[in-house]
């Protein structure tokens, strides 16, 4: 068990607006859902974020970086400041009716969801950031629930004739130089020394997208050198270790951000992955580096050092044939593949000895993410076109192979770049990927239904089930949330009443489910958690 969560920056673009003001459309998409769950009278739409224990300039290297050395772009800490006047100018309007406004006429720019999530402008992109989860499956199906949450967003907004519709996608690049994220989070027991943390997971990190990658159209941040790669964000690193999210690159990224018990927890925040659409990429993406953690804790990694990281990051991501080979310190030549196989027989190794491999008395996970990271592997190493129904860049690009041998077209069409935009299109009526999962030729790892339950229900055993419940019955009475806390403003209490989640493995179901069927007003619910008198009813 490991908790973990994604975070998810989607692509956006008005095609009848060309110039409109990314920052704004993205404030649309928040509103739209606000207006989508209808809560905002009593469910909690409009719960705010609560920024109290926001530190994205710790660094795990042991310094806090001065906030006004730092770039705009990593003061996370701080809300965002846009009012509906200004949205209006930037449509061309005069006036704007907006149902999601608050009082003030000011534009939602965050919601704290009843399924636990996240969902906010970050600087010029909608994010959505899923709940806590425990295991690899459920990582899947919270996030691909915000494809949903996206999918609602873009109905709402092209319901709305006097607005220009706008499109979301789930990918890493707009192919002109600008990237924005696909972001894992796993807690870590703070003990374990970050550098060891680097040494395990760089060679690790460098060579995972052969079996998680997304594709793209295009070599070079600009996309100026025709060709396809595997993964969509290995070009735009250029660090190994740094602070940095959105410029500077690192393929570690040293967040010392734990929204959880600080002396206890480290959450490692990984920047390099990419938006997967394929579910089963998905799940070896997770489920892969939670067991290279379980190998750097038990100090059971492999003992490999690359050579130029970020240059063998982006050699491996050029080659598709995948046999183009790193060098290692120590003089040897490899390739990704190989690289994957010495962390797969590793931990294979380790899940072994302790058990949790076991198909009947282990975790229930570990064997199957282990059977299938066997079974890519294998299929990449001996033949690469049979794992396109699992592998996102390979499915990607044997369509667009089909494009390109039907119309005769190089690398360099601008129609195939399109087609890749055209993959990544949350609309299932438009998105490529989409139209090849309704004909099976993409596995599945979970069913739809199961990801239309994720969008409204939170995960059971992590404390995003408190959170989550909190919000969708009490959320008339939320005034704010955050990973580590929910701030409740209950008539007769006289102050704000600040519910600390600190323990990421508590207010699960099993802890307070019967709590929350025992109680339908947040006074008497908050009264029996903390032990107090509950307010007096007003005569």
């Amino acid at each position: 068990m490991r908790v973990m969560g994604s975070e998810t920056e989607y692509g956006i673009h008005a095609p009848s607006a060309p110039g409109a003001n990314a920052t704004m459309m993205s404030a649309r998409i928040i509103q739209a859902y606000a207006t989508v769950t209808r809560q905002r009278a009593a469910g909690g739409a409009e719960t705010r974020w609560d920024y109290t224990d926001e530190e994205p300039l710790h660094d795990a290297r042991g310094w806090t970086v001065d906030r006004a050395a730092a770039d705009p772009s990593q003061l996370t800490d701080q809300p965002p400041v846009l009012d509906a006047e200004a949205v209006a100018l930037a449509y061309g309007r005069q006036e704007l009716e907006l149902d999601g406004a608050d009082e003030s006429g000011s534009l939602l720019m965050n919601m704290v969801l009843g399924n636990g999530a996240r969902l906010y402008v970050d600087h010029a992109h909608p994010e959505y950031s899923s709940p806590e989860v425990t295991n690899p499956r459920d990582a899947v199906a919270w996030d691909a629930a915000g494809d949903l949450v996206a999918l609602a967003t873009v109905r709402k907004v092209a319901a709305d004739t006097t607005l220009p519709p706008i499109n979301l996608y789930k990918n890493n690049t707009d192919n002109k130089s600008v990237s924005y994220g696909s972001h894992e989070n796993y807690l870590m027991p703070r003990s374990v020394p970050f550098g060891d943390i680097i040494r395990g997971l760089t060679p690790f990190f460098v060579s995972r997208q052969v079996v998680c990658g997304a594709g793209r159209v295009g070599l070079g941040q600009d996309s100026s050198t025709p060709g396809y790669q595997i993964s969509q964000r290995a070009d735009f690193f250029e660090a190994e270790v740094g602070l940095e999210t959105t410029i500077r690159r690192p393929i570690i990224n040293t967040r010392d951000e734990p929204h959880a018990t600080a002396d206890k927890y480290r959450r490692l925040h990984v920047i390099i992955g990419d938006a997967n659409l394929s579910q089963a990429s998905n799940y070896l993406k997770f489920g892969t580096t939670a067991m290279v953690l379980s190998l750097i804790e038990a100090g059971q990694a492999p003992k490999i050092e690359v050579h130029e990281p970020v240059q063998a990051l982006q050699s491996i991501s050029h080659d598709t044939t995948l046999t183009a080979t790193v060098r290692l310190l120590d003089g040897r030549r490899i390739t990704a593949l190989d690289i994957q196989w010495m962390y797969y027989e590793a931990a294979a190794k380790l899940a072994q000895e302790t058990g949790v491999a076991d198909s009947v008395t282990g975790d229930g996970h570990t064997h199957a993410v282990l059977a299938r990271w066997e079974s890519t592997l294998t299929t990449l190493g001996s033949d690469i076109s049979a794992a396109a129904s699992s592998v996102e860049w390979v499915a990607k690009r044997s369509l667009l192979e089909g494009y390109r041998h039907r119309d005769g077209l190089a690398w360099d069409d601008a129609r195939l770049g399109l087609v890749d935009l055209q993959w990544s299109d949350i609309r299932p009526e438009k998105g490529l990927y989409y139209r090849l999962l309704s004909r099976d030729r993409m596995t599945r790892i979970v069913d739809d239904g199961d990801i239309a339950r994720a969008v409204s229900e939170p995960p059971s055993d992590t404390r995003a089930y408190f959170r989550g419940r909190c919000v969708s019955k009490f959320g008339k009475d939320v005034v704010g949330a955050s990973w580590d806390s929910v701030i409740f403003d209950v008539p007769g209490l006289g102050k704000l009443q600040r519910v600390p989640t600190r323990e990421p493995l508590r207010g699960t179901q099993t802890l307070t489910g019967a709590l929350f069927e025992r109680h339908q007003d947040a006074g008497s619910f908050l009264a029996e958690l903390m032990g107090q008198n509950p307010p007096a009813a007003k005569s």
